[in-house]
């Protein structure tokens, strides 16, 4: 095979570009990036000779080796893992297929059009571009690589420069050896940071991949003073010269050691080589257990969550060891979905190395465990909450959705999820001075009379303020609950009513109200319903199958009219919320509600008795009916019509 050039992907381009040029302040980074990978390519291979041995060649000493050299200001990274095809080169290193690429581009470009001083740290490993930062320190980057199994070796090569070569080469040992060819401010006695120095590496290695699980080895030079037979250093000799193979990295599992021997800060650097992420978790749990299942985990919330923690794309589920050897990635079946931001491992003696996938999942061991993680991270929660109120409101800042979403899905899968996440919801509420609002909490500060736990819906906390039905409770002193997310109210449907007390919409059916002045507002009412109930049938079929019906309304006070949902079914904002989830067919049945005291009641009743069929009187509930939308936030189907029968209005 003669050599052949390649194009990079087009955003393959532009990361580079960007790696190349732009100023970061943490280029060390790339070292991390690549012996993580060394170290994902080992666990590959180890997984795949669990069932054919044949691909080992022998060769079970797993091993990362580093070598700089002074000479060619070159760093070697190499590994006897599962090697690459010629076709995976390309699929690997020439595109980037994950997603998130044009997030990932975009924070690149805005803080370069800044100035900033942005951290590689912070930026690399987000979205497994972690062989690309090597850009930042190399002039040429060549890897030789050996798929196991497999005769061929390819050489892959590449300036940055927008293209890359691969040509057919040899190679003995299966695996991959990524070489750099340093740039000059990275070699030599000058450098800024010299990568060529052993004593460097060795500190880069200590600092970031002290617990990768396999040995990083490294050649030093040692000098050594010549000794007699007697076993004693001779003064004056010339000392002599030798090779010393080490490892730099201690492998001991961080989570095989007693949680009082680990610092914070091995918390937080383990997880960040583990995970690629930049910063510290938000909260870390090692716990051990013994008895009928022995096990170990190491679970972390991550400060942040990611991007795509929504998406089908992501990958959530825990890792699973056996005696600290590496079974298999994101097992989704430990956690629950409402977990799936949780990240860790789990290591049990109880699971067999050589089990499959499938029966690995089925297993019962895994599910009394999964269960056990459950418990122990709603409890984890819970003291969060009751006693360090500030971190689980950053916490309930990135997770809350998870929460909510999780008891949405109890409705379907028939588990008790409701009564475990109840009490760990957290709601704004009209009454901003008490910030976020547990149920508990809101039921505490209920009065008496109140009956019911009522919520309103909308984008922000103006546009529900702004509400005319929030009117009559704001004037009777009753908070209400703040539903902001579009899953807040699927979870309050779920939850149907907390501690005895049904959740109401305050946008939905008759409010309840039981106090004496509503129960005589109510009555008259009813009677003025009664003396106009022509009037109210004559607006229904005016409006046609645009409203389920027309009702004087309970809960107005200064406004004319509004648009309720009926209780059955779906409410407007669950409507929109279908609706952006491309499923228009679930529609909220729209009731239209008309104050009986406001002045364009009168004139209603005025022009009604000129008859139903007058175009006046059908102008007058056509912008009724667009009024109650536009309030809603949704506009009418033929808003010039609609303005055109306004400017007639007025010119009367």
């Amino acid at each position: 095979m003669s050599k052949e050039t390649h194009e990079f992907q087009a955003e393959t381009k532009q990361l580079l570009d960007l790696m190349i040029h732009s100023i970061y302040t943490n280029r060390e980074i790339f070292l991390r990036e690549l012996t993580s990978n060394a170290s994902d390519a080992i666990d590959k291979i180890h997984f795949e000779s669990l069932t054919n041995k044949d691909l080992l060649e022998g060769d079970d000493d797993y091993e990362i080796f580093l070598v700089p050299d002074e000479k060619s200001h070159t760093l070697s990274i190499s590994d006897n893992g599962i090697g690459m095809t010629k076709e995976e080169l390309i699929e690997n290193i020439g595109t980037i297929a994950k997603s998130g690429t044009k997030a990932f581009l975009k924070k690149m470009m805005d803080a370069k059009e800044s100035n900033a001083a942005v951290s590689g740290k912070e930026l690399i490993g987000q979205f497994g571009v972690g062989f690309y930062s090597a850009f930042m320190v190399a002039e040429k980057i060549t890897v030789v690589t050996r798929k196991a199994g497999q005769n061929q070796a390819y050489k892959w090569e590449s300036t940055g420069d927008g293209s890359y070569t691969i040509e057919e080469c040899d190679k003995k040992r299966r695996g991959t050896t990524i070489t750099l060819t340093l740039l000059p401010e990275f070699y030599g006695d000058k450098a800024e940071e010299n990568f060529t120095d052993t004593n460097k590496i060795e500190s880069l290695v200590k600092k970031y991949s002290d617990y990768v699980r396999y040995p990083i080895k490294m050649k030093f030079v040692v000098e050594e003073t010549p000794k007699d037979k007697d076993g004693k250093e001779i003064k004056d000799a010339e000392k002599i010269k030798r090779d010393e193979i080490r490892t730099l990295n201690s492998m001991q599992p961080l989570w095989a050691k007693n949680k009082s021997e680990i610092k914070p800060e091995e918390y937080n650097e383990f997880y960040k080589n583990l995970f690629h992420d930049w910063e510290d978790p938000m909260e870390v749990l090692h716990n051990k257990a013994e008895g009928t299942i022995e096990y170990t985990s190491l679970l972390f919330f991550p400060a942040h969550a990611p991007f795509n923690l929504y998406h089908t794309d992501y990958q959530p589920g825990l890792q699973l060891y056996s005696r600290h050897v590496f079974i298999m990635d994101n097992c989704k079946d430990l956690l629950p979905e409402y977990l799936r931001f949780v990240k860790g491992l789990v290591d049990s003696p109880d699971f067999s190395l050589n089990i499959s996938r499938e029966l690995l999942q089925q297993s019962r061991e895994l599910k009394t465990i999964g269960r056990n993680l459950e418990n122990s991270i709603l409890k984890t929660l819970e003291r969060m909450l009751k006693n360090d109120r500030e971190k689980y409101e950053k916490f309930w800042a990135e997770y809350g959705k998870s929460l909510k979403i999780g008891v949405y899905g109890s409705m379907y899968s028939g588990n008790d999820t409701i009564n475990k996440l109840k009490n760990l919801l957290l709601f704004a509420t009209s009454d901003e001075s008490k910030g976020l609002s547990s149920l508990k909490e809101y039921l505490e500060r209920m009065p008496e009379s109140q009956k019911k736990i009522y919520y309103a819906t909308g984008k922000d906390r103006k546009a529900i303020d702004s509400l005319l039905q929030m009117e009559l409770l704001r004037d009777k002193n009753i908070e209400v609950l703040y539903l902001l997310d579009n899953v807040d109210e699927f979870a309050i449907e779920a939850l149907r009513e907390y501690e005895g007390k049904q959740f109401h919409s305050i946008s939905r059916g008759d409010l309840g109200l039981d106090d004496v002045e509503s129960q005589q507002a109510k009555k008259e009412n009813e009677d003025i319903a009664k003396k106009n109930e022509n009037l109210i049938k004559d607006i229904k079929e005016s409006l046609g199958e645009r409203v389920a019906d027309v009702k004087i309304s309970n809960r107005l006070k200064s406004s004319a009219v509004c648009l309720v949902a009926d209780e059955q079914g779906p409410s407007f904002s669950m409507e929109q919320a279908f609706a952006e989830a491309n499923n228009p067919m679930f529609k909220a049945k729209r009731i239209l509600e008309i104050n009986p005291h406001h002045k364009l009641f009168t004139r209603l009743q005025a022009v009604h008795d000129l008859g139903k069929d007058n175009t006046e009187f059908k102008n007058y509930c056509e912008l009724l009916y667009t009024q109650a939308l536009l309030i809603e936030g949704i506009l009418p189907d033929n808003p010039a019509e609609m303005a055109n029968k306004i400017a007639a209005l007025m010119a009367k």
